[in-house]
């Protein structure tokens, strides 16, 4: 038998060719395994909040509502971008439907979010100030501690993210300058939940 004789010229190209049929071999195997989605997004981004289109644009957002996200972090974003999602939980058409119909009576206060599954990084902010910018008198104090023992969190969220904490400032807004009382602000907490769920936890 001949036996084959490869210069290094050859034997380099011989590599080259496999190298790029192995990588043509991964890149069809990841594509058929992971095959791109090229439908349109579901629901209506700009549907009224509420809504079967909205709610199925909102339970579609993997990202920007996230028990990791931070107060710290929300800063540094453009005021322009929106949280949007559930933090937690799959997100319940019929919580979340109850949910912006409850909050529909808070209206006239333009401090509270129509939509918890759906706040601007502006208002975000806004909400985050009052955290730290307003100081409870002790007396105050006790309606806020009393409010998270009444409220189905144990406080303003599920976890200890941003949500918490723009949900804590809007309570001592709500408190010091609108004079609320614990129930009140429980209620406000329960309804403005971003923890996803079933309707039972959302009163």
């Amino acid at each position: 038998m001949k036996k084959l004789k490869f210069t290094s010229k050859k034997l380099t190209l011989i590599s080259l060719a496999i190298s790029a049929a192995v990588i043509s071999l991964t890149v069809l195997i990841t594509v058929n395994r992971h095959p791109v989605d090229s439908r349109p997004a579901a629901g209506d981004a700009n549907a009224p909040a509420g809504s079967e289109e909205k709610f199925n644009y909102l339970a579609s957002r993997t990202g920007s509502n996230t028990c990791g996200l931070q107060g710290t972090a929300i800063e540094g974003m453009a005021e322009d971008g929106r949280i949007q999602g559930s933090c937690c939980s799959k997100m319940d058409p019929t919580a979340y439907q109850r949910q912006v119909e409850g909050l529909r009576k808070y209206a006239g206060i333009s401090e509270i979010p129509p939509d918890p599954y759906d706040i601007s990084v502006k208002q975000a902010k806004v909400l985050l100030s009052f955290k730290d910018g307003i100081t409870l008198t002790s007396e105050q104090q006790e309606i806020y501690s009393r409010a998270a023992e009444l409220s189905e969190e144990g406080g303003p969220c599920c976890c200890k993210c941003w949500h918490w904490d723009a949900y804590e400032g809007l309570a001592k807004k709500m408190i010091a300058d609108y004079g609320w009382d614990a129930e009140q602000v429980a209620e406000l907490w329960d309804l403005s939940s971003a923890c996803g769920g079933p309707v039972e936890e959302h009163g």
